[in-house]
């Protein structure tokens, strides 16, 4: 049997490019943001997670320019030996202090940040428990760690009650979410899940990619419900409203620490560039020092949302500024994507098997500096597009 014959069956994908419908790794030839350039082809970007608008703002260019002239281009080394600068002790101490913890942990990336934490932490004997929609990153980390996994139905709160109940009583356990669901646009139910947790004796860890800058003032979903101080750990990615890229663990002290000596993905990794590690710290000085970007990223998403219904279109359960578009048919997904690709909208595809077949939708996500010209322009391209496939 020869390992690479799964390659040469894997057909899929060019099927889909001879067909003229393949909607992935498109090259950017510039972006501005809230308009991106393919070619000559200029499209309004809604399939970004650049929430705030922050990774074109003069301040975060200027501090990742100003840190890389300083300390070059890369650490060379992981944060364990000699790649920790003064930049991320700096950062970490504001991340704590903004998302009211005592300690946070600087990754190179938030996909690192879930699979080190998870797999440091869950161990022989404990079980972790998350939400069958939870982010590939948590699911990855569980696969790494010693324990055991079980899942609950999305965001259903008797399921996650049978399994706590069920778990043998010197158990360590662990429930994780996503703050907010990256596909549907939703929000965890923190205030239940919370109480489960109390009930059981379960530590809770909220994932926040999504999360941070956008809901609580920008402080996240604990801080959206005012559980901030109920929350045992709060992980955060710099790649969306941070405008950078690397993540974080936040949580007590102690934790922090034993985390810091024992995940494998902060030990045996290069650490966070500094140009990124400065991008970040000035990304969080703009949230706390113009918090109308997040006042208008939510007033954004509620409008969207009115307005896509008012179309005719599906939006799910979304509550924040990800808004999918439920088509539910893979290709039906792909022909609509390529028109409104075509009309200069750009939108993120998702089918099967990251979605159910009947779910297959497009991702859109909005930025704070979105204009409503841009918005205007979006709704009416979509409500042609959706006419013309009979979606609406």
């Amino acid at each position: 049997m020869d390992l690479f014959n799964k390659c040469f069956q894997y057909t899929a994908a060019k099927q889909a490019q001879a067909a003229g419908l393949y909607p992935y790794f498109i090259p950017l030839t510039d972006s501005e943001g809230t308009e991106v350039t393919v070619g000559d082809h200029r499209l309004i970007m809604i399939g970004s997670n650049n929430y705030l608008g922050l990774t074109t703002h003069p301040q975060v260019r200027e501090s990742a320019i100003a840190a890389t002239r300083q300390y070059g281009t890369s650490c060379t080394g992981s944060r364990f030996l000699n790649g920790t600068l003064e930049l991320h002790q700096k950062l970490e101490q504001k991340l704590a202090e903004y998302v009211g913890l005592e300690s946070a942990l600087v990754f190179s990336t938030g996909y690192q940040t879930n699979v080190g934490t998870i797999s440091a932490l869950v161990g022989r004997g404990d079980v972790v428990v998350t939400d069958k929609e939870d982010h590939a990153s948590i699911v990855d980390g569980c696969r790494l760690a010693l324990g055991e996994t079980r899942r609950f139905r999305h965001n259903d709160m008797a399921h996650l009650e049978r399994i706590l109940v069920g778990l043998a009583e010197n158990a360590g356990r662990l429930v994780i979410v996503d703050g907010v669901f990256s596909m549907g646009g939703d929000i965890a139910l923190l205030p239940e899940i919370v109480a489960l947790c109390q009930q059981y004796g379960a530590r809770l860890m909220v994932d926040d990619a999504h999360s941070v800058g956008v809901l609580g003032g920008g402080r996240g979903t604990a801080a959206h419900f005012g559980l901030t101080e109920h929350v045992d750990l709060m992980m955060g990615t710099f790649s969306k409203s941070f405008a950078s890229l690397g993540g974080f663990i936040a949580g007590a002290d102690d934790v922090i620490h034993y985390i810091q000596h024992n995940a494998r993905s902060l030990i045996f990794s290069a650490s966070m560039p500094p140009g990124n590690a400065a991008a970040a710290l000035a990304a969080l000085d703009v949230m706390q020092r113009e918090p109308e970007r997040i006042e208008r990223v939510n007033q954004i998403g509620e409008f969207m949302r009115s307005e896509f219904r008012r179309l005719g279109f599906d939006v799910g359960n979304s509550q924040t500024p990800i808004i999918p578009i439920i088509i539910g048919h893979d290709i039906r997904t792909f022909t609509a994507w390529k028109a409104l690709y075509e009309a200069g909208v750009y939108t993120n595809p998702v089918i099967s098997p990251a979605v159910p077949p009947e779910m297959a939708l497009l991702r859109t996500s909005y930025m704070a500096t979105h204009t409503d010209a841009q918005l205007d322009q979006v709704l009416t391209i979509f409500e042609k597009v959706g006419r013309n496939l009979g979606l609406i």
